[in-house]
């Protein structure tokens, strides 16, 4: 196993507990130590020590197991906005802080993209099919779609 190019752990920690992104982290390893990291180690060492991950998940706005190819299409990108801005409205009524607030940018992003689900000509959800080349939907809201997403299996 090759040696670790982490210097310091507990400062690494530390960085991490404060808030500080990994593209932080890894510009100012590069900085301090002229040792060029990446994201993935970064996040791989977070998990390997316990600590908390930073992402928001909703299981209620994405129930199903996304594919790697779709992971990154504007419709799970805007639900997982949407999942860190419920998070934060939620963690803000109990004082808290919230894990990862969402930007003013993506705000307005979330914002245009939700107003354009529902129009005067439309009232769209959020549907999901793996067995796809594009894997996201918009499609036409049911009675039953109750939030976002058509639910699977509905």
């Amino acid at each position: 196993m090759p040696a670790s190019k982490i210097v310091d752990e507990q400062e690494v920690i530390d960085w991490i507990l404060d808030g500080k992104t990994y593209t932080e982290i890894q510009r100012i390893y590069l900085e301090k130590y002229h040792i060029e990291t990446t994201i993935p180690m970064w996040s791989r060492f977070r998990a390997r020590r316990g600590l908390e991950t930073r992402n928001v998940r909703d299981d209620a706005l994405t129930p199903w197991k996304v594919k790697d190819e779709h992971r990154h299409q504007y419709p799970p990108i805007m639900l997982r906005f949407e999942a860190r801005l419920r998070e934060e409205t939620q963690a803000r009524k109990r004082g808290e802080e919230p894990k990862r607030p969402l930007s003013e940018r993506d705000r307005k992003r979330l914002a245009s993209w939700k107003q354009s689900l529902k129009t005067d000509e439309h009232d769209l959800v959020v549907h999901y099919d793996p067995d796809t080349e594009q894997g996201f939907f918009l499609v036409p809201r049911r009675p039953e779609d109750k939030d976002l997403i058509r639910e699977p299996g509905a």
